[in-house]
């Protein structure tokens, strides 16, 4: 499913005629004309903006999504008005989990035009909420929820439906350009992926590589890659016979780091020819990686994935070649790891917002034990009442109550 922010009716984009459902769900915001801010966005002309005075958080509440594992973005933009901040700066939010928060300059990357996650749903809802964080009002261009392999990115014992992975990046290496899934033909479980084409480390570390012949063991389930994107890479070079490539990432936090390989360098045609390591913050995390044995011949899909604890800001990867060959990468994808929070249910909302405000009310009686259920209950006044009784020992176990 597709969502068109701020559309009145039904939308259709070329090149592939998507299909984008005219706007719904939203708790709050006003409808209005859109600017893109990158190339990558997709071509519609609407967005809807959330105002501060509507409160400091809103958001999309969709029902009747069926139980599965999904890949959510969520396409921001600016409003097409001359009295609007140029750049909002929000915080985003799915199921109760926060997955973006934007930084000044982002309207200027396009890799940071969307924040992206997979994640599980299966309660028949899902929500997108959007923070305010007093800078602009926050905009929403567009909202995608399209259902991937149940095993999709299984990374471990960790891995289940209580773990969010936020796309932190995800590269296409050597030659042609930024493309989506659909630009690759890729399959619809793929989940429309972007890759962002990369096409150097660094001057003189690296030179392309590309081939039209096929692939062997890609778009394979769960995952679902693309054939293309193995059909171009980066080599190191005699000048830096290394392969490193860096990023920042917010420290003291879990990545999942999902690396690309095809063997389809012509000078390379046996096992034994091109072993390399691979050290991630200089650790070694795949030793004697030899693609040709890996994945069984040339020309065939090897994927390679870890998940590891970075306590620092910046996340390095180097491939470091034995032998005097040199090291050779197709694709790379980083997930941080998050623990999905709590999500408030619609009863447990409604049941907040009946005792918020109950000062002066004239309320007579106790407090039941089952108040404890109010998981989310952060404060309560009932000053100027006739409630009488025991303060239930049970408020005690609500965690987030700070005011009674």
């Amino acid at each position: 499913m597709r969502i068109s922010c701020g559309a009145r009716d039904n939308v259709h984009t070329p090149p592939t005629n998507t299909l984008w459902y005219k706007d719904f769900a939203y708790t709050g915001g006003i409808p209005a004309n859109a600017t893109r801010t990158s190339f990558i966005t997709p071509p519609l002309k609407t967005l809807r903006y959330f105002p501060l005075s509507g409160g400091p958080e809103n958001c999309y509440n969709l029902n009747n999504v069926p139980k599965g594992h999904y890949l959510v973005r969520m396409f921001f933009g600016l409003v097409n008005q001359t009295n609007f901040d140029s750049e909002p700066l929000f915080d985003v939010s799915v199921e109760g989990t926060q997955i973006c928060s934007l930084q000044s300059g982002w309207s200027n990357q396009d890799d940071e035009a969307f924040a992206e996650a997979i994640v599980f749903l299966s309660d028949g809802t899902a929500s997108f909420c959007f923070h305010s964080t007093g800078h602009g009002d926050p905009t929403i261009l567009s909202i995608e929820i399209l259902q991937v392999d149940d095993n999709a990115y299984y990374f471990g014992p960790q891995w289940g439906h209580g773990i969010v992975l936020r796309t932190a990046t995800r590269l296409s290496c050597g030659t042609g350009q930024s493309k989506f899934g659909t630009d690759y033909s890729g399959d619809v479980w793929g989940g429309d992926r972007f890759w962002k084409y990369i096409k150097t480390f660094g001057q003189n570390s690296d030179r392309p590589r590309s081939t039209e012949s096929s692939i062997k063991q890609a778009s394979l389930s769960p995952n679902f890659y693309p054939e293309g994107l193995y059909q171009s890479a980066l080599v190191s070079t005699g000048n830096q016979p290394e392969l490193t490539y860096a990023m920042d990432v917010e420290p003291n936090r879990n990545y999942s780091i999902w690396l690309h390989f095809a063997e389809i360098d012509s000078s390379v045609t046996a096992t034994g020819q091109r072993v390399f390591d691979i050290l991630i913050n200089s650790d070694v995390v795949f030793q004697d990686v030899d693609i040709i044995k890996m994945s069984g011949d040339r020309y065939a899909a090897l994927v390679l994935n870890t998940t590891v604890a970075i306590s620092g800001r910046t996340l390095t990867i180097t491939l470091k070649p034995k032998n005097g060959s040199y090291a050779i990468i197709n694709a790379i994808e980083v997930f941080e790891v998050i623990i999905a929070e709590s999500k408030t249910s619609p009863e447990e909302v409604f049941y907040l917002c009946m005792i918020s405000g109950l000062d002066n009310q004239g309320l007579r009686g106790f407090l039941p034990d089952d108040i404890s259920k109010l998981s989310h209950l952060q404060s309560i006044n009932l000053s100027g009442n006739l409630i009488h009784g025991a303060i239930p020992s049970s408020l005690g176990t609500i965690a987030s109550l700070e005011k009674l």
